[in-house]
């Protein structure tokens, strides 16, 4: 351990692993980060987030935590909660910005109340008209439980009977599912560190889109950076995914996802206020292009904690 990280953070607890569908996931980047921050000398305890862990936390003496808790649970507010009513400093966004940032639906209305683009949605449900929604939507839709990440139950809809398919895959994984009209230009990413904005990054699948397996699983995904847009673009780009970031209250970190339409013009998906930090993810990816190392990296997101003001 060094002398000096000791003195500036204290005893820091890395959250991760869980119990969502995103527990995978969350091991592989809270072990890098417990990597990362083990090779700068940060004092650092490990705690797999299982049932009761909360419970447990006063016993450890913690001066902060290092959320790296994906999906429900970690990223919806709950946890951010829990941790304020303890008095323990944490990173990234707090729990109202947690909680809208990953319930897509109320981001969506949100953006779409002050006037920020996002691709035209519907509410599903057992009683949705099929073929009146799909052709409302353009006639192509994706359809994405609300409350989830990773692509984790999402699908693709061209026909009523693909759309009722679909509305019923994404309800396994969350009691309310949305359809966004479908966009066929190119899909970006912009990640957000402290008050700097990374690098964007295009993605370039093979698959019908990018879903669990392109993020994670196959390595045939494309991750371009520089990204191909023009400066122009790419300083609208930025501009956009900074006014999600702050009209969700988001602090300290996160990625916002964006699309293009046909024309070219860039509708919000969401933002990630846990994004993943494993070596196929997009934040480290963005990182390395501006010349910040991983482990800087990780350094810069556990600074967020110090400037936590509830």
């Amino acid at each position: 351990m060094s002398r000096e990280a000791v003195a500036k953070f204290g005893k820091v607890g890395v959250l991760y692993g869980g119990t969502s569908s995103e527990r995978e996931v969350s091991l592989n980047s809270g072990g890098a980060v417990i990597e990362a921050l083990t090779r700068r000398g940060v004092d650092v305890v490990a705690i797999d987030a299982t049932e009761g862990f909360i419970k447990r936390l006063p016993d450890l003496n913690l001066d902060r935590v290092v959320i790296m808790l994906h999906g429900q649970g970690g990223e919806d507010g709950t946890l951010q909660g829990g941790l304020q009513l303890l008095g323990l400093p944490y990173t990234g966004s707090g729990v109202m910005a947690s909680s809208l940032a990953m319930d897509k639906l109320r981001a969506k209305q949100l953006w779409t109340g002050i006037g920020l683009p996002t691709a035209n949605f519907a509410l599903l449900e057992e009683t949705t008209n099929w073929q009146e929604t799909l052709q409302m939507l353009g006639g192509k839709a994706m359809v994405k439980p609300v409350r989830e990440g990773s692509s984790i139950g999402m699908s693709i809809a061209a026909s009523a009977a693909e759309l009722e398919a679909a509305w019923q895959k994404a309800s396994a994984f969350d009691s309310q599912v949305i359809a966004e009209q479908w966009l066929a230009g190119g899909e970006y990413t912009v990640a957000l560190v402290g008050d700097r904005l990374l690098p964007i990054i295009k993605l370039e699948t093979d698959r019908s889109f990018y879903d669990y397996e392109a993020k994670y699983l196959v390595d045939d995904t494309r991750y371009l950076c520089p990204c191909g847009l023009d400066d122009a673009s790419q300083q609208r780009l930025q501009q956009l995914a900074k006014q999600a970031f702050d009209s969700l209250g988001c602090t300290g970190w996160g990625r916002v996802d964006v699309m293009a339409d046909e024309q070219g013009e860039f509708n919000l998906l969401e933002v990630n206020t846990v994004p993943g930090m494993t070596d196929h993810s997009l934040v480290p990816m963005a990182a390395a292009a501006a010349g910040i190392s991983f482990d800087q990296l990780v350094l810069d997101i556990l600074e967020t904690s110090l400037e936590r003001r509830w």
